[in-house]
């Protein structure tokens, strides 16, 4: 269906109907944006948003196997595709609502340089990062120490958790020094919000292209429609660009 089309579509279920519920799942990485966008998308709208945070490539799973969620924000743009290809979501609903930025971050203040440098120096026994083989934020943490040459050293230190958000507990715990989180867990309106930080480089890693759909679930429904709507909206960019998205 042309995008024009669709929109046209989306708008005409979303108005005139009653408030519901639509079930979101949503990326780790984009839990508090996410959260925020829930609460204006409900006293805007009056639907509600049910959300549940995991892992991209687990979210793909459960999808594919009937899972009841009706929108899916993904941690990258090939599983959202790969969906639409597979019949699983609503062909031409895709977009790219963030564009994601891998850090190395450590809760300790004076831990982390501004280059980097730390990861070739060592002196820490556990860095922290998500599983890349199911997030996509691990996937590019992989990639970084690969390009710079430190992955086979530091890959007996790995603590590796389920989704980002379980990497970046490990670090603000002490379960690891320091770790590959995503720029929006540990930043808000422009500063870092606690421990040191060194950005890396994009040149490091493949784009983060992080792209929302409407699932097959969710088609012809008003909730979901109007989520989709509300996402591409200047309230939703704002809080998403708070977090240090770009757009």
């Amino acid at each position: 269906m042309p995008r024009l089309t669709l929109l046209a579509a989306l708008l005409l279920t979303v108005f005139g109907t009653h408030a519901d519920e639509v079930q979101v799942a949503v990326a780790a990485n984009f839990t508090a944006p996410m959260q925020q966008i829930a609460a204006g998308f409900e006293k805007e709208t009056g639907h509600k948003a049910a959300l549940s945070f995991g892992a991209t490539g687990k979210f793909y799973a459960q999808i594919v196997n009937g899972a009841p969620f009706e929108v899916f924000l993904a941690a990258d743009d090939e599983t959202p595709a790969r969906l639409e290809k597979e019949g699983h979501a609503v062909a031409g609903s895709r977009f790219t609502y963030a564009i994601g930025k891998l850090v190395l971050w450590s809760a300790n203040p004076d831990l982390v340089d501004a280059k980097g440098d730390i990861l070739k120096k060592g002196g820490f026994r556990h860095i922290a990062l998500a599983n890349p083989k199911t997030a996509p934020y691990g996937a590019a943490a992989i990639e970084a120490m690969t390009k710079l040459g430190v992955l086979a050293r530091l890959e007996p230190f790995f603590v590796q958790g389920e989704n980002i958000s379980q990497a970046h507990q490990f670090i603000s715990t002490g379960a690891a020094e320091l770790g590959f989180v995503a720029l929006s867990q540990v930043y808000k309106e422009g500063k870092v919000t606690g421990g040191s930080m060194w950005a890396v480089p994009a040149s490091l890693y493949q784009p983060i292209l992080q792209d929302a759909v409407l699932l097959a679930k969710g088609k012809d429904k008003a909730a979901p429609a109007a989520l989709i709507i509300y996402l591409k909206g200047p309230k939703a960019r704002a809080i998403i660009k708070s977090y240090g998205y770009d757009l």
